[in-house]
């Protein structure tokens, strides 16, 4: 199948996420410095989410560069990853409404873990569609930085109930190493259409 349709889906679903996720921060009422002060906890959540959705939207878009077609298990997988994020408007207002209060910021942690879950498959899916010697396969590699995502997540979940400003950090931290995207798959990209 054609891998056009997944991804101008997967760009839909994307934009409809950050659009919400933006709906979800209330003007203030008073004109004046102390309510926008009063907004802070839920700008950080909205500034964090945002990271994450444009580093998956980024690091999505590469994936399926490299990719050359889909099958329905790919298009179930990528499904799955999309559940995950559009959960993200919601743990994020929860989040920054509640003032970082331990469960929402474990909650937030849960839908970031199935969501960096869920890429994985995503990207395991696509590698064994493609074959273990495409380009794709060697774009993703081992995907060391997925798997520490995971465990750093897993490491936050519980620690939110005993240091929640530490879990955020911790979040914040996962983000900052997704920050850039993964220049592998650019690279073999780069090196296939030079042979090419």
């Amino acid at each position: 199948m054609s891998k056009g349709r997944v991804e101008a889906f997967s760009d839909g679903v994307f934009a409809v996420i950050i659009t919400f996720l933006v709906f979800n921060i209330k003007v203030p009422s008073l004109a004046d410095l102390a309510a926008l002060l009063s907004l802070t906890p839920v700008f950080l959540s909205y500034v964090l989410s945002f990271l994450y959705v444009g580093i998956y939207w980024n690091n999505h878009h590469h994936l399926f560069q490299a990719a050359e077609h889909v099958s329905g298990k790919i298009l179930w997988a990528n499904l799955h990853l999309l559940f995950w994020l559009s959960l993200a408007p919601f743990a994020t207002s929860w989040m920054g409404q509640n003032h970082f209060s331990p469960t929402p910021v474990a909650a937030y942690g849960c839908i970031l873990l199935f969501a960096g879950i869920a890429y994985f498959i995503l990207s395991r899916s696509l590698v064994s569609h493609h074959g273990k010697d495409s380009k794709l396969a060697m774009s993703v590699g081992t995907d060391t930085k997925g798997r520490l995502s995971v465990v750093i997540y897993l490491v936050a979940i519980p620690l939110a109930f005993v240091r929640t400003w530490a879990a955020y950090v911790l979040y914040v931290l996962v983000a900052l190493m997704w920050l850039l995207p993964d220049r592998r798959i650019e690279k073999v990209l780069r090196q296939n259409h030079d042979l090419g």
